[in-house]
């Protein structure tokens, strides 16, 4: 691993760390956690219930007990990967709910909106746990996949702002996501009309282009290095992770 891959393992575990405890700086360290992984978490408890609002229900209650403190007591960087652990919290915290919903059922009392709500005699609303299929695992490792991409893409946008390029990050930005090259037609610019709106030859702007990708690459290896411990292997995982998004 790079020293920095390094450099960027250790921020991230430090952030986990500096979460644990009731001080102002747990709190904004855990925020920043969940206002990271809320898409992924969302996606993966809408995969294991058909129902929209109770997904959403659900994801804001899990992080409303993130927030409250001691979620991440046990997350350390030697436990290996970020991700898995966060994937294993949520698991957890479902048949949690589930647990509670057929204990309020089988006390006679009124229960709670069923965890497993949204559902008919015919199509439950909750899967757990179907270890047989890979399926809703698929969809929170798609969505950290995503997650990932986006904040590389935030992490050059700040860099190449920072130098004055900004202009030329909006513009070339589709290169990057595999948006460009449609021409003008297809309601974007060919690489001609984008050298010609920044004032730059067609040469300058496929030297650019490349220059942009291959720091775009490292910025997915940076933010993907923040999620594993320091002999976690970069590269396995952004396989794992592209694998992940091209399915």
């Amino acid at each position: 691993m790079t020293d920095s891959a390094k450099h960027f393992v250790t921020t991230r575990w430090t952030r986990v760390v500096r979460s644990k405890g009731g001080t102002e700086d747990a709190q904004a360290a855990l925020a920043e956690l969940c206002e990271t992984y809320y898409a992924p978490v969302r996606a993966f408890v809408r995969s294991r219930t058909r129902d929209g609002d109770k997904a959403d229900d659900l994801t804001q209650e899990f992080f409303a007990r993130v927030l409250r403190g001691g979620a991440f007591d046990n997350a350390a960087p030697e436990r290996g990967r970020f991700r898995s652990f966060l994937l294993g919290s949520v698991k957890h915290f479902l048949m949690d709910m589930r647990d509670r919903d057929r204990a309020a059922k089988r006390g006679g009392g009124v229960a709670p909106d069923s965890i497993e709500g949204g559902g008919t005699d015919t199509s439950p609303g909750l899967q757990l746990p179907d270890t047989g299929s890979g399926g809703p695992d698929n969809s929170f490792d798609k969505n950290w996949a995503l997650r990932l991409l986006d904040l590389a893409l935030e992490r050059l946008s700040r860099e190449m702002k920072v130098d004055g390029k900004g202009d030329q990050f909006e513009l070339l930005k589709p290169w990057l996501t595999g948006d460009g090259g449609r021409g003008a037609e297809g309601g974007g610019l060919s690489q001609a009309e984008a050298a010609e709106r920044l004032g730059m030859s067609s040469g300058a702007v496929k030297v650019a282009v490349h220059r942009m990708r291959k720091r775009f690459g490292e910025c997915v290896k940076a933010e993907i290095a923040q999620t594993l411990d320091e002999s976690g292997d970069v590269e396995a995982e952004l396989t794992c992770l592209l694998e992940a998004v091209s399915e």
